[in-house]
């Protein structure tokens, strides 16, 4: 090998030692990007029960629109449900299962949606202590009520539904040609006692008020089926009762059951010439099945508490209460803040309609207060005194039918 040869090997030697000894050792690690969007709150599960189908058209669907508001406006928020637990849909299903099962899945908070669950959620709250229930309607966590018995992981809420029912009342006495209402209810209990009460004092106010007519001019009878919803077999067909509404001259049928069976009897016998009219219940859309004979509906608006209840549970935050939360009366039709609402049925003529709205009105401002004494119950005796006014619990404990209304006041023995 010539001199010349081996410097030029000499020389790339060392040039190959040199790129060895400065070569990375490790790929270099990329700058990280800034992040594009706020992250997302921890995420949260929650359990809702609910008595009847999730698309009902009335009390379930409510609470099923509610749990929705909630995945809507709390980012990571998810909830899971369980329709139609009762004796007819599921037989032999208890609560406990189904909380038990919901719990399996990650679930800590459970919503039970039905004053019939009552007993039941007192009975799962005791057995599972690291759950945390709520009771919409009962009064076992109301410390001034008569009924205070919730351990600390039970809690309890409802809507102040008694005024909108006043405003369906209202609406139905300044509609009526034939001076005769009838209200299609449930089961007999403290709820619903109130509620009917409360729609016959609304009736009562506008007829004798706006429609100048005497107090005793005015026929309020109650039916009651036996559950919030027709089970055959079980409970009065609530078609059959409102069709034997009509039949009497009742020509407005209130409801006060979870489903439409009173819009849909009216929708029919309107299509044959009848001149007849209905209330619908519990969510915002009912009037939909027969927009031409509904004269509104009085609704339940449970987002925003709904809202409230699983953002304090997420935060660490939640208290055992009871709440009962009224209408926003600035505006009781808004989703974010009303609890309750009414929903202005086509039927309703423009001229009834600005009574009723006079009637709202004075309920928010309180010159119109229904709950102002003399109350006489359907016996005849005084409940609250004249000029005194009802409180919560007298409102909410209400014993019987109203003077001026008939029909049954107490279950059958």
């Amino acid at each position: 090998m010539t001199k010349k040869i081996l410097w030029l090997v000499m020389m790339l030697i060392v040039i190959a030692s040199l790129a060895a000894c400065t070569a990375p050792t490790e790929a270099p690690k990329p700058t990280a990007a800034p992040p594009t969007a706020a992250p997302k709150a921890a995420g949260i599960t929650f359990g809702v029960v609910l008595v009847g189908p999730y698309n009902d058209h009335g009390w379930s669907e409510a609470h099923y629109q509610g749990a929705q508001y909630v995945k809507s406006k709390m980012p990571g928020a998810d909830f899971i449900y369980l329709d139609k637990l009762n004796p007819a849909d599921r037989a032999g299903t208890t609560l406990e299962q189904v909380v038990n099962d919901m719990k399996s899945k990650g679930v800590k908070l459970v919503l039970t949606t039905s004053d019939d669950f009552q007993t039941d959620t007192l009975a799962v709250a005791q057995k599972f202590p690291e759950m945390t229930l709520i009771n919409v309607s009962g009064d076992h966590a109301w410390k001034d009520g008569k009924n205070f018995k919730a351990p600390a992981n039970l809690g309890n809420f409802m809507g102040k539904m008694e005024y909108m029912k006043m405003v369906a009342g209202c609406s139905a006495a300044l509609t009526t040609q034939t001076g005769k209402i009838g209200f299609l209810g449930p089961l007999i209990n403290d709820e619903t006692r109130r509620l009917a009460d409360a729609a016959y004092l609304g009736a009562k106010y506008c007829w004798t008020t706006y429609a100048k007519k005497p107090a005793g001019d005015l026929k309020f009878d109650v039916k009651w089926i036996g559950f919030w919803f027709n089970i055959p077999g079980v409970t009065l067909d609530p078609t059959k009762v409102a069709n034997d509404f009509f039949n009497a001259g009742n020509d407005v049928v209130i409801s006060g059951i979870d489903t439409t069976e009173s819009l849909v009897v009216a929708g029919q016998r309107a299509k044959k010439g009848e001149k007849v009219w209905a209330v619908s219940y519990d969510y915002k859309e009912g009037c939909k099945e027969a927009e031409e004979v509904c004269l509104g509906v009085p609704y339940f608006n449970w987002g925003p508490r709904y809202l409230k209840t699983v953002q304090a549970f997420a935060a660490g935050t939640w208290k055992q209460s009871w709440d009962w939360d009224g209408p926003d009366w600035k505006d009781i039709n808004n989703a974010d803040t009303s609890a309750v609402g009414f929903t202005f049925g086509k039927a309703l003529s423009a001229a009834n309609k600005t009574q009723v709205e006079t009637f709202i009105k004075g309920l928010s401002d309180n010159s119109i207060n229904l709950w102002k004494g003399a109350i006489k119950l359907q016996d005849g005796t005084v409940y609250v005194k004249d000029g005194a006014t009802a409180t919560d619990k007298e409102i909410w404990y209400l014993p019987a039918l109203l003077e001026g209304m008939t029909g049954q006041s107490a279950p059958s023995k």
